[in-house]
């Protein structure tokens, strides 16, 4: 699809007249972003840069990468989901990657990435954006939610060009704060970098320069990234609060404003930094950007934000909100704990093509499993809160390549607000009720503003050793089968855990080990399983009689899944 030019190790010859450092205009681009294949933005046109091989096999792979695969054999079948797109002068949907309304450039890298034909979501979203409207989104895990906002967030940077002023910075500051005129907020780590590693396929050659900062690694080296220049920026709440109290970041010259997975962020207690980020700095007014929000269901404190966030905006219903995809077959089977290990060895024996994603409930837990895999001959590994962020990054890599296709995980779904340790978010245990903000009045008082950094750092090191964090937001669109040989107690996790697998079109298979210690969510896990066409085993009937008497019911908020 390309013709190497120049030498193939990455350094290309460039053409006539191209300037590496012209990226300039105010508000967009970087002078630093020099590496070859970049573009840039000169005399009111997109330039993009050269081809380069070497950056093209990263970020696209080879044919037949596993790691790299896009699309599933099921996109047939997202025509028959049924889509509802309400407010006033719904634009009309699109059926292809094509320009109008999308750029040229863009729609080369969307086919470079396999991408063949828009999901629903893109096909509404799309035209949506495009048409400058703002956007509440409910759509299934694994839909194409990520394209269906940068697809035409970048189409338009790459037809208008940067926008906005960045004031004059001279001296120690020149260059060190940075304007993006886009941002993504997100609600873990794993989940930001996977939007990063989309948004660089999407802008390759292109002179949008993304970025991406989040809690829990090195903040010298995401300082010295975003200092080369930052366009679009995909960030962790807790992390961006941080690098503008250091007055690294501007959010003055924002444009578009995305918040995904939203309902996944309020659970995390992420509501008061976003409140922050959107209305307490210099992001400008509702009048003046663009706001898309993603979410999985659309309880009352989404539509609030909503409310509060969102002009005029289109409401679009991919599927049943807060559904699962009739791409995965969900099957629950009744194991009692000390049964457990030996039912998975069955599964894994019988379903063993493909990655498999295993979910447990605690770190010693994952690890303990992961070991016991191996041991009988499964290639396995772990990822948890305790694991450092390149232990992390390894086994997620290791995982989408399949040298390593079996994944043990936690998926604690921490709802109390973070807490900031260091550059770590970190999150309570929902039955720790203690209010360790001080009001303003006590926080200017020295001595009580000291005993309160005391008593901070000492719970931080407490919930840093006691809890993990969740890993709900991995996006690996290849995995076969998703076990939850721990089931949760909140049906809306079981709902996040379940769509890492059918997704990107392809079909997936979810089995749940049930027993009486989860009757707490029988009743929910049932109304799922029928709103998904799935079988209803009778055991879980039974108990649901059984547990009639006991109160059991909905263990997430209220309305959590829409109804």
């Amino acid at each position: 699809a390309f013709t190497p030019r120049g030498n193939f190790d990455g350094a290309p010859t460039l053409p006539s007249g191209f300037n590496r450092n012209g990226y300039g205009a105010p508000g967009g681009g970087s002078k630093a972003n020099t590496g070859a294949g970049d573009g840039q933005w000169r005399d009111g046109k997109h330039i993009p840069g050269p081809p380069n091989p070497r950056v093209e096999r990263e970020l696209f792979g080879a044919v037949n990468d596993p790691s790299k695969a896009t699309t599933g054999i099921n996109f047939e079948k997202y025509d028959d989901i049924p889509v509802e797109a309400s407010g006033q002068n719904v634009p009309e949907a699109i059926n292809l990657f094509t320009n109008p309304p999308l750029d040229d450039h863009l729609i080369t890298n969307i086919d470079m990435a396999g991408y063949k034909v828009p999901t629903p979501v893109q096909k509404y979203s799309i035209p949506i954006v495009m048409g400058g409207r703002d956007l509440m989104a409910c759509a299934q895990t694994g839909s194409g939610k990520t394209g269906g906002f940068l697809f035409p967030i970048l189409s338009q940077a790459f037809q208008n060009g940067p926008v906005g002023s960045v004031p004059q910075q001279s001296g120690f500051a020149r260059q060190r704060k940075a304007y993006p005129t886009s941002l993504i907020l997100a609600p873990t780590r794993e989940l930001v970098s996977q939007i990063f590693d989309e948004a660089r396929k999407f802008t390759y050659r292109s002179w949008v320069r993304p970025c991406v900062v989040y809690g829990g690694a090195d903040i010298g080296s995401q300082l010295r990234q975003i200092e080369r220049g930052c366009d679009l920026l995909v960030a962790t709440p807790g992390r961006l609060v941080d690098l503008i109290e250091r007055g690294r970041i501007s959010l003055g010259n924002i444009k578009y404003l995305v918040l995904d997975e939203a309902d996944r962020m309020l659970d995390m207690g992420f509501e008061p930094q976003i409140r922050r980020i959107v209305e307490g700095e210099d992001m400008p007014g509702t009048d003046m950007r663009q706001t898309l929000m993603f979410s999985a269901t659309f309880p009352r404190d989404i539509q609030v934000l909503a409310r509060d966030f969102l002009k005029e905006y289109i409401f679009l219903s991919v599927g049943r909100v807060g559904s699962t995809s009739e791409n995965i077959t969900q099957k629950v089977e009744y194991v009692e704990d000390m049964d457990k290990r030996s039912v998975l060895l069955d599964i894994l024996h019988t379903h063993g093509a493909g990655l498999t994603l295993i979910f447990v409930e605690t770190k010693r837990m994952a690890d303990t499993l992961s070991d016991f895999l191996i041991n009988q001959g499964f290639p396995a590994t772990s990822i948890h809160g305790d694991r450092t962020q390149r232990e992390r990054e390894r086994a997620l890599d290791m995982f989408r390549s399949a040298r390593c296709p079996i994944l043990v995980a936690t998926a604690v779904a921490a709802r109390e607000p973070p807490f900031l340790v260091g550059d770590t978010e970190m999150h309570p245990a929902r039955s720790l009720k203690l209010s360790l903000t001080p009001s303003p009045e006590l926080q200017s008082l020295a001595s009580l503003s000291h005993l309160w950094t005391l008593l901070s750092q000492s719970f931080h090191y407490y919930l840093k050793n006691s809890y993990t964090d969740s890993f709900l937001g991995l996006d690996i669109p290849n995995v076969r089968h998703v076990v939850n040989y721990d089931l949760p107690t909140d049906i809306d996790d079981y709902v996040h855990r379940i769509g890492r697998t059918g997704r990107a079109g392809n079909t997936g298979i979810s089995t749940a080990f049930f027993n009486r210690g989860n009757r707490g969510v029988v009743r929910d896990l049932i109304d799922l399983l029928k709103e998904a066409n799935q079988e209803v085993p009778g055991f879980l009937e039974s108990i649901a009689r059984e547990s009639s008497g006991f109160g059991g019911g909905r263990g997430g908020r209220s309305g959590g899944r829409g109804r």
